[in-house]
């Protein structure tokens, strides 16, 4: 038998869908094999549900992506089960390996109804009255409680509850929950697409008399999102909705489906509001007790209003769902300075919620929750950087013995909780931070010998886990939390090193392509709202960026298929505005190198070497696509721009806006002619230099920085950006109690305290950027130029930034690449472990080729002096004597 081992088996990058809405869903898996040179020689794909089968036959293929069914038309509402035999490079077959996934709806009309709450005869205006809530949180919707009851005809042997909301549900069936996730149905551009969910119920569903119970909540759908006052809130509709159909399943094939329709009950229960910005509040006093269990009385409740049939933009989900993905004790509990409440300090900025016990509360006794980052110079709880967000939640009790309080349809950005009403503080067991956020496979590691090198990427991975939470946002605290373009597609690259991020990016790039105007025009924000506009340069040409790079990062051609239209008509929108090929008219709210410290760039510079890297891409994408005239045609427009570039903008060898981020982007997008490049790098070196080996960069420069000076031989100079440790650094934060990234590097100064609360974000994934390189560079993986999906990668690890010793590994869409190596004097050891049919060209630190051991390739000088050569897939251990090549540049 072969030593070939398939795994992690996906479809449609999910690893057994439930509800899968894919009429021709792609299949991959990862390999893993102890013998070097193990590679895939043909794979065997056979998909079965009933009497319906497809057959691959024997494939004499290497491919391990995007295997597209192409068998008989799939059913809806049919659980598909699929074997995997591949053959290695001997003909030798696996065992087969299975899994699993099910069809949703697959467009089929729903029965069910839109319900909610009957509002017609209630007063549109409440008085004001003397309580606990504010002029934002009075307002509000308290979330609907609603009710069916049913008793199956038959014997149930399958259940499966589609379920959906216009803003946010959670549903349980005889008293048990439905599903682990939270927060859904998640957020889409609802206008044009809204998600829905599948569940397996069979086990909750009983004999006899049965309850399916909904609470209904604003969410995004109605209740307070963004930043303008002026579009607050309801920026889809006044009020929730809840589409709901639950199939039962009997032995011999019959369905019976209970659908939302006005025979549901509704109510009010113990919630007085809940909004993702203000906050949760609860009084448990009101609480209908049992009314999602049998036997429960609700002749009192109104019944439902059926609010419309439409169903047209509710499609399956096909986003990782959001969940409590971890859970933190406090690292201290403090009484607050000038107050009767208890601060309790997590040690860590995250986003969630917290649970809290409480033993023998009095009834009706509030109890106040408010969250922040961070505290103020007297040892309070700092809010003012929330701006409207209030991110407080309220509870009374009901009196109980014990009693739990958990928010269920908000969450904060915070480190510290601010508790008040509570007689005592509260025990350590009794409080916990429940951090929510999009469940993704982790799939990088990193570790070394220098903790600020570490801590940087954990502050890195905290920002990405709490702004990964159902679309890319932007910060998860105060009253914005959206999907910035720009932010995602400079962190795409470092976001794909930490976790699998393709199904989670390939479904918030509906709505970017969706949100496009019809002049071509993507927006700075997805999902699109009141606030959008025509993208600025960096922000708009995220469009062209992100799919370009799911395809290189995970061979994702369906998604660039599917976008490049829209590629080509932003191109074609920023053409049409600037015949002369200098980007300087419809550049929207030309935001140019975002939050950067010294020196600005030049913002038609900045924007017209997006200009070029679009027509490029989009070049690249047509040549990928066999679109052999728009490949032509791109390709000499993106040569055109480069000419335009050089002749307005570069004089002689200096480029006349004179900052890191313009030599940065010129390097990076290939603008300069190759003569031209030396002295380009001699200037950005000098330009850091002068800065005090510091760097200037904003949003747009910081993810190029590191990665363009190792590329031309600068590794040291990059090194020693890494551990910088004075204002603007990455470290300058941390020595400052950071746990996340900050939006600013200013976000606190001992000098000048905070930055404008306007604007200060202590938790905001962009300048985390740099990861990319510290895996590539410190840990060094990387894919190889011209690569796709690590089909071929680039091992290239360079000792610096007080590193002696490091560790990395990242789970590619082919299988696992790790490293470990150490340098022990001048003895440079490394181990490296390459998937079965992957190479590697592997570079290392030496320019002493006699040192190398443990070989059997042939040795080569790369153009720096480097030693490197060509390793196949398996596990190697090679010796050298640390010997660097020198800087290009002096």
């Amino acid at each position: 038998m072969t030593s070939l081992e398939p795994y992690a088996l996906r479809v449609e990058h999910l690893a057994t869908p439930l509800g899968l809405d894919e009429e021709r869903p792609r299949f991959a898996w990862r390999l893993r094999s102890l013998r070097n040179g193990a590679r895939q020689s043909a794979y065997r794909l056979v998909v079965t549900a009933g009497q319906q089968t497809w057959d691959t036959g024997k494939v004499a293929s290497a491919e391990q992506l995007e295997i597209c069914y192409a068998g008989p038309a799939l059913q809806p509402y049919t659980r598909y089960e699929w074997a995997l035999e591949v053959w290695d490079e001997q003909d030798q077959p696996t065992q087969p390996t299975r899994s699993w996934f099910e069809t949703g709806r697959l467009d089929r009309p729903w029965e069910a109804r839109w319900i909610g709450r009957d509002s017609r005869d209630r007063s549109a205006f409440l008085a004001p009255v003397d309580d606990d809530l504010t002029w934002n949180s009075r307002p509000l919707n308290p979330p609907s409680l609603l009710r069916t009851t049913f008793t199956p005809r038959r014997q149930v042997v399958s259940a499966r509850l589609h379920i959906t909301a216009r803003g946010l549900y959670e549903a349980q069936l005889n008293g048990q929950p439905v599903g682990d996730s939270t927060l859904n149905p998640g957020w889409t551009d609802y206008r044009r697409r809204i998600h829905y969910q599948t569940y397996d119920v069979t086990t909750a569903v009983q004999a006899g008399e049965n309850v399916l119970a909904v609470v209904l909540a604003d969410g995004w759908w109605s209740g307070f999102v963004g930043y303008d006052p002026r579009n607050a809130g309801r920026l889809y509709g006044d009020a929730p909705a809840l589409l709901a159909e639950l199939h039962l399943v009997a032995a011999d094939g019959a369905t019976e489906v209970i659908c939302t329709d006005d025979t549901w009950r509704e109510s009010a229960g113990e919630w007085l509001y809940a909004d993702l910005l203000m906050g949760e509040g609860v009084d448990a006093r009101q609480r209908p007790v049992g009314w999602e269990l049998g036997g429960f009385d609700d002749s009192g409740w109104r019944r439902a209003r059926a609010l419309g049939d439409d169903t047209a933009t509710v499609t399956g989900s096909t986003a990782p769902p959001v969940r409590t993905v971890a859970e933190l004790t406090p690292a201290q509990i403090l009484p607050e300075p000038g107050s009767d409440a208890w601060l309790v300090d997590f040690g860590q900025n995250l986003v969630g919620h917290v649970r809290l016990r409480l033993h023998q509360p009095e009834a009706g006794q509030l109890v106040e929750l408010t969250h922040g980052e961070t505290l103020d110079a007297d040892g309070r709880l700092y809010t003012e950087n929330l701006r409207r967000a209030e991110a407080r939640d309220l509870y009374y009790p009901r009196g109980a013995a014990t009693e739990v309080f958990e928010p269920r349809f908000t969450f904060h950005g915070f480190r510290y909780v601010r508790i008040a009403g509570l007689d005592q503080a509260p025990a350590a067991e009794d409080v916990t931070a429940m951090v929510v956020s999009s469940d993704l496979e982790t799939t990088g590691s990193f570790d070394c010998d220098n903790p600020d090198v570490l801590q940087i990427v954990s502050n890195t991975r905290w920002s990405q886990r709490g702004n990964f939470l159902s679309i890319p946002t932007d910060c998860p605290q105060r009253d914005e939390r959206l999907g910035w373009l720009a932010d995602a597609q400079v962190f795409l690259p470092t976001s794909a090193r930490l976790c699998d991020v393709s199904a989670f990016f390939a479904s918030w790039m509906v709505d970017v392509v969706g949100g496009q105007s019809t002049d071509g025009a993507f927006g700075d924000i997805a999902p699109a709202g009141p606030w959008m506009g025509e993208g600025a340069p960096a922000w708009g040409d995220a469009g062209v960026i992100i799919p370009m790079a799911l395809f290189d990062l995970y061979g994702d051609r369906r998604q660039l298929q599917r976008s490049f239209p829209a590629m080509v008509r932003w191109v074609e929108h920023v053409r049409r505005a600037n015949p002369d090929l200098i980007w300087r008219k419809r550049v929207g709210s030309n935001y140019g190198d975002w939050l950067h410290v010294g020196p600005e760039t030049d913002r038609a510079v900045l924007a017209t070497a997006y200009f070029a890297n679009s027509a490029s891409l989009v070049a690249r994408a047509a040549a990928i696509l066999g679109h052999a005239g728009e490949e032509a045609e791109y390709t000499a427009l993106a040569d055109q721009i480069r000419a335009a570039f050089n002749r307005e903008f570069v004089d002689g060898t200096v480029i006349t806006s004179d900052t890191q981020t313009c030599y940065l982007l010129a390097l990076d997008y290939d603008l300069l002619p190759a003569e031209a490049v030396p002295a380009a790098v001699a200037r950005l070196v000098e330009l850091v230099r002068e800065a005090g080996n510091r760097l200037t960069t904003g949003f747009v420069g910081v993810s190029k920085i590191c990665r363009v000076l190792s590329e031309h031989g600068q590794d040291d100079l990059a090194h020693a950006l890494l551990v910088q440790e004075e204002y603007p650094s990455w470290l300058f934060p941390i020595r400052h109690g950071a746990t996340t990234i900050w939006e600013r590097w200013d976000g606190w100064t001992p000098e000048g305290g905070f930055q404008s609360v306007t604007m200060n974000s202590f938790n905001h994934y962009s300048l985390g950027a740099v990861v990319d390189w510290i895996y590539a560079c410190l840990g060094g993986i990387d894919q190889a130029p011209g690569s796709t999906a690590y089909r071929e990668v680039l091992i290239r690890p360079r000792p610096g930034a007080g590193v002696s010793r490091a560790s990395a590994a990242v789970e590619t869409p082919l299988g696992r690449v790790a490293t470990s190596w150490q340098l022990t004097g001048e003895t440079f050891t490394l181990d490296v472990e390459i998937p079965p049919g992957t190479e590697a060209v592997l570079s290392l630190p030496t320019t002493d080729a006699d040192s190398v051991t443990g070989l059997d390739s042939e040795l080569s000088t790369a153009a720096d002096g480097s030693v490197q050569a060509r390793i196949g897939s398996g596990r190697h251990q090679v010796t050298a004597t640390h010997q660097p090549a020198q800087a290009l540049v002096a």
